[in-house]
This record gives C-alpha cells, sequence and structure tokens, in this order.
C-alpha cells in the first residue's frame, strides 16, 4: 500500500467548525495531511481537532473571524510559525444569507459580501505569497452552483458567490506556470444547519457535505479547476447556458428556491 498522497502537507481549512469545512479537514487528515483549523466557534474546532487526532495526524485550533482581515494574516501567520508553510488552503467559510432583491437592505448586502468574499479573498492572499516562493501549493474556493445558475430569492448570496466565482477563475489563470494550482468547487444545495429548514426538487436535492469534501481531495489529487456537484446540477447550468428562459421557467416550475420543511 502507498503512502497517501497529501502526507505531511499543511492544509489551512477555513469554516472548519461544521459542515463541508469539518468534513474536508476530516478528509484531508485522511489522506495523511496536517490540517490547521479556522472558524469563530473554537469549542467546534477543538471536537474536530480531536477526531483529526484520532486520525494520526496533526491539528492546529485557530479561532478566526475571516470578515477581519487581520484575524486571516494572524491564521496564516500562526500556521507559518508552527509549521513552517501552507501547502494548501481551502477557502470554505460563508454564510447562506437570503433575500428578495426588492426587500434587500445595504447591511444585509455587505454582511454577505464580507463572509462570502473578502474573508476568501484575504486567505488568498495571506497564503499566496508563501505557495508563490515555494512555487507549489492548492487553493481551493468554495463557491455554489448558484454563481452558475442563480436562483432567487437568494440575490446577497449569489452576489456574493459570484464575486468569489470572478475571482477564483481570474486567478487560475493569472498563476498558471507558477506552481501554485486553483480549483473552483460549486455544490449545489448541501445538507447543514444553515438550510435544515428547507427542502428542495431532486434537481437540486441536498447532497452531504462528505460528498463535497471527497469532491474537493479528488480536485486536489488530480488539479481539477473547476468541479460542479451533484451531476443533475449540470442540468439547470446548461439550460441556463443555451436557453435562459427555459431555465428561469424550470426554477420556478420545479421551485428550485425550496420550501419550508
Amino acid at each position: 500500500m502507498g503512502k497517501p498522497f497529501l502526507l505531511d502537507k499543511v492544509a489551512i481549512v477555513t469554516g472548519a467548525s461544521a459542515g463541508i469545512g469539518r468534513a474536508t479537514a476530516l478528509a484531508l487528515a485522511e489522506c495523511g495531511a496536517d490540517v490547521v483549523l479556522a472558524a469563530r466557534n473554537v469549542v467546534a474546532l477543538q471536537e474536530t481537532a480531536l477526531q483529526i487526532e484520532g486520525l494520526g495526524r496533526k491539528a492546529l485550533v485557530v479561532p478566526t473571524d475571516v470578515t477581519q482581515q487581520v484575524q486571516v494574516e494572524g491564521l496564516v501567520n500562526q500556521t507559518m510559525a508552527e509549521w513552517g508553510c501552507v501547502d494548501i488552503l481551502v477557502a470554505n467559510a460563508g454564510q447562506y444569507i437570503r433575500s428578495a432583491c426588492a426587500d434587500l437592505s445595504m447591511p444585509i448586502l455587505i454582511e454577505s459580501m464580507a463572509v462570502n468574499f473578502y474573508g476568501q479573498v484575504y486567505s488568498v492572499l495571506a497564503v499566496l505569497p508563501n505557495m508563490l516562493a515555494k512555487r507549489s501549493g492548492h487553493i481551493v474556493l468554495v463557491s455554489t452552483m448558484d454563481a452558475q445558475t442563480p436562483i432567487p430569492p437568494d440575490a446577497p448570496y449569489v452576489a456574493a458567490k459570484s464575486a468569489l466565482r470572478g475571482f477564483g477563475e481570474v486567478l487560475r489563470q493569472e498563476l498558471y506556470n507558477t506552481g501554485v494550482n486553483i480549483s473552483m468547487i460549486y455544490p449545489g444545495r448541501v445538507d447543514t444547519a444553515m438550510i435544515d429548514h428547507l427542502k428542495f426538487h431532486w434537481i437540486s436535492a441536498k447532497i452531504s457535505p462528505e460528498y463535497v469534501a471527497r469532491a474537493i481531495v479528488k480536485a486536489i489529487r488530480y488539479r481539477k479547476s473547476r468541479v460542479m456537484i451533484p451531476p443533475q446540477t449540470m442540468i439547470l447550468y446548461y439550460l441556463t447556458v443555451f436557453t435562459p428562459k427555459l431555465a428561469d421557467l424550470a426554477a420556478r416550475v420545479f421551485r428550485l428556491e425550496g420550501w419550508e420543511d
């Protein structure tokens, strides 16, 4: 049996206290990585750290509010001080913030941009110098399929995640031939506490955080640029690209915005 493909690599995972972040942190540890866990919920991070240590890997808990650039820079500085480098960044921290456009207030939009866009950009800017200097590294940006096929009434969330999509796609092209790889992850509805109260049609059925984590690990292993999951979300994606009006109709007919459980 060969050695784990991420043996002794150092990974930072933001939003690691629950959901996709926690599942990804554990999946990376199973592949041999030591993991830095970042989020605001210290107790939950410590629980994740214990699980990672149970897998025989090291975990570093760094309480972090990604909306505060100084805290994100502190996260990376502490990682460098403890372990000397950053090999992988999974920028996953996010918050599902809904509002119809007509009801949207600027504070709500600003809040969504802060956590779903700026927080991820802060993380990238903080790790990039080290990765470029050693000409290796992998950055994973977790967006959403809503950034490819927007669904109402998610205006603040879609706006921020669409900004992240644009940033990440440009970043990938700029980093060509630098040794630093970028993977954009576009999951559909993920079964987390953020949307626990909502039900969805099978086209947009909920998937588990572990499903997304496996896709992230696969993207790192095979240096995938863009991952859209689950497969059925591609139906609406192609409708949006080729027949936007039909995509809009499908969103209304199948109530892809979800409904109360």
